[in-house]
């Protein structure tokens, strides 16, 4: 026998003892030979399906969301864990404070992050994953979509956009990621997105139902691919969520999915200096923002600060 292939069979002997068996790398259970097949295919935490090993691996790395991506198309056990477990551990990485609010739990400031939350989230943590770091661009201004590069979400931005009998609603926004318009518009576009805490029971979406509010039929949320409602449409829009975003009045879209996610676009005012003085945007925000961040660099869109 070749040094090579003793050299192999002690790494598989090793890996083996340390799963409790001798773990088969073809069909990824736990079993030898003599172990049952249905014993082998029930096992699927062995190997570099450990959830733990995956966890401290991905942790080495950051949680980069494109290996993440990769990796959860290489199989569906793979694919299984990523979703259960790889995206929760971005999110809690990424923006604790956040997921502990959206979670209902509360992170004071200062405090280290908490570990993860059990269970899921409505719409899923892929879902979640992906508002935070990817922004949706606008179709309507022929503006794609890219990964940012830090992301400030905050529930003073969330208030603005909620109407005065849904004000009791949890709501974090982002900045405006600004645009530059293809064709050589004068006005930029802001692309923005968001995430209310426990939408199916939000006095938002109360309001939406009791208003028999119709679903769009066109259009989509770019974070988990459910329908969604136009607020603008539905007449939910109040007039500080213009004056947030430094927006045209009436040059705004504004959707929320049934999963609680939120995006929209806007076409950004020139603003003047007497304008920035009196935006309304006042207020200390420090122990309400919460900044998502990848190692990756933006591709074209920046976010406002």
């Amino acid at each position: 026998m070749s040094e090579g292939a003793r050299n192999t069979r002690r790494f598989y002997g090793a890996s083996s003892s340390g799963a409790g068996g001798s773990a088969s790398y073809r069909d990824g259970g736990g079993g030898g030979i003599g172990v049952p097949p249905a014993a082998r295919s029930s096992d699927v935490n062995t190997g570099i399906l450990d959830e733990n090993v995956l966890a401290l691996v991905f942790r080495c790395i950051n949680f980069d969301p494109k290996a993440l991506c990769t990796v959860s198309c290489v199989s569906r056990r793979l694919r299984a864990v990523a979703e259960r477990v790889l995206w929760r551990e971005l999110c809690v990485s990424r923006a604790p404070r956040m997921v502990a609010s959206l979670t209902g739990g509360v992170l004071p400031p200062g405090a280290p992050p908490p570990p993860p939350p059990p269970g899921r989230i409505v719409g899923g943590w892929p879902a979640l994953a992906k508002l935070l770091l990817f922004c949706c661009g606008a179709a309507s201004a022929s503006v794609p979509g890219h990964f940012t590069g830090v992301s400030r979400f905050s529930k003073t931005s969330g208030r603005s956009f909620l109407a005065r009998r849904c004000r009791g609603d949890l709501l974090y926004v982002s900045d405006p990621c600004e645009h530059a318009v293809p064709g050589g518009a004068d006005d930029d576009v802001g692309a923005y997105r968001g995430v209310f805490r426990g939408f199916m029971r939000s006095r938002t979406r109360a309001c939406l139902v009791g208003k028999q509010a119709a679903l769009e039929a066109r259009v989509r949320c770019p974070y988990c691919g459910a329908r969604v409602w136009s607020m603008v449409a539905a007449g939910l829009v109040p007039r500080s969520a213009w004056r947030r975003l430094g927006a045209y009045e009436g040059r705004l879209e504004y959707y929320v999915c049934v999963s609680g996610h939120l995006h929209g676009n806007c076409w950004l005012a020139r603003l003047t200096s007497s304008d920035g003085e009196h935006d309304g945007g006042g207020g200390d925000d420090s122990e309400e923002e919460e900044e998502a961040s990848t190692d990756g660099g933006s591709d074209g869109g920046r976010a406002a600060s």
